[in-house]
């Protein structure tokens, strides 16, 4: 059955992906204050780190700071790396609690990627390591400066969609998404501030 990815809208959504997956967005998922409360959490409480991973043969630093959180024993591995989990925060606790009922799922690890500026990015990828299941649920939220984020079709590169990814905002994604479906964060030479995305998951 084909499915749809929306942009939510102040009155409506629109659909933006014809087909293959489901990716639903929230623009104004968290109030202002609390996306403030939360950004200021999360720079100045999560054990950031910037590591090597491997791209062409070489090892290069990663162009973000991340962090992986989670359950006991939910490692992640990619790009030739693997991150053990730290104990969930509170706040992240209280986000995760957020938007589960949502996303139909409890999740239970998150990848957090804080991007400095305009030149910290994150390359096209598909979310679809063997941890994360066959069909996975993944729930992005974000907080401080908006971000372009765009899908492409992993069959035909030509379709390109792109979302502005705001403060306070939660993009779900789901179904068969992670098979036709890649997605990114491009750099940017626009003036641009800081910017924290958690994507929660569920390892199986």
């Amino acid at each position: 059955m084909q499915q749809t990815l929306f942009a939510q809208t102040a009155d409506k959504e629109i659909p933006l992906l014809p087909f293959n997956g489901e990716v639903v967005y929230n623009e104004h998922f968290f109030t202002p204050a609390e996306s403030d409360a939360y950004f200021t959490h999360l720079v100045d409480d999560i054990a950031w780190k910037q590591e090597p991973i491997k791209m062409f043969g070489r090892s290069v630093l990663q162009p973000r700071l991340t962090a992986w959180y989670g359950n006991s024993g939910k490692s992640y591995s990619y790009s030739g790396i693997t991150m053990q989990p730290l104990p969930f925060t509170d706040a992240l606790l209280q986000i995760k609690q957020h938007i589960e009922p949502l996303a139909g799922v409890v999740f239970t690890s998150a990848l957090l990627n804080y991007y400095r500026n305009g030149q910290d990015s994150m390359g096209w990828h598909r979310d679809n390591e063997k941890e994360l299941g066959r069909n996975p649920v993944i729930g992005s939220v974000s907080f401080g400066a908006a971000r372009s984020f765009q899908l492409r079709n992993y069959a035909d590169k030509s379709l390109v969609k792109t979302i502005s990814l705001t403060h306070g905002s939660f993009l779900l994604m789901r179904g068969e998404t992670q098979h036709y479906w890649e997605h990114r964060i491009p750099k940017t030479s626009q003036p641009t501030g800081p910017r924290i995305n958690i994507t929660f998951r569920v390892i199986v």
